[in-house]
């Protein structure tokens, strides 16, 4: 086989497309970071207080763990006496009033911090609808600004404070 100078730049410049196309498709860190731990879609950071409310035995451990993971330290519970930086309220159709759940989240909020809504996904035991948690979040006086699926049973409604 010959190769001429040609051919040569001809094959080079195949191989650097080649190696560009790869390099556009390959994961990054955050989306390798997503898909091994779905908690870091929360936005919690570490050294953050999380505080967590409606625990129940039908919650997903494993967002509960990633959280954990991700603040380095254990979520706190609901009796706990001080501020936090975020709050995980997970909430079922049968838990009460969301409305009242949201306004005694609130309390317990660091100025700027976010409350985390977790309610069953569509199909499943508890499921409230998304026009429901936008009127309890409006009536609470929360802004929703995000909604994603957390968990495989799980739903996610990020609700933000006003600014003071």
């Amino acid at each position: 086989m010959w190769t001429t100078a040609s051919a040569a730049r001809t094959r080079a410049a195949h191989s650097i497309f080649r190696m560009s196309r790869r390099q556009a498709v390959s994961a990054t860190a955050d989306h390798a970071e997503e898909r091994t731990n779905p908690a870091s879609r929360l936005g919690f950071e570490p050294g953050q207080v999380v505080q967590e409310i409606g625990y129940d035995d039908d919650v997903d451990q494993d967002l509960r763990e990633g959280i954990e993971s991700i603040i380095g330290a254990d979520l706190v519970d609901e009796d706990y006496d001080d501020v936090a930086d975020g709050v995980v309220l997970w909430f079922r159709d049968e838990d009460g009033d969301l409305t009242d759940a949201l306004v005694d989240a609130i309390g317990l909020l660091e100025d700027g911090g976010v409350i985390w809504l977790l309610t069953p996904k569509t199909g499943r035991d508890g499921y409230i609808e998304p026009s429901d948690i936008n009127d309890a979040a409006q009536t609470a006086g929360l802004s929703q600004t995000k909604s994603i699926v957390v968990a495989k049973d799980w739903a996610g409604t990020r609700l933000a404070t006003p600014k003071r």
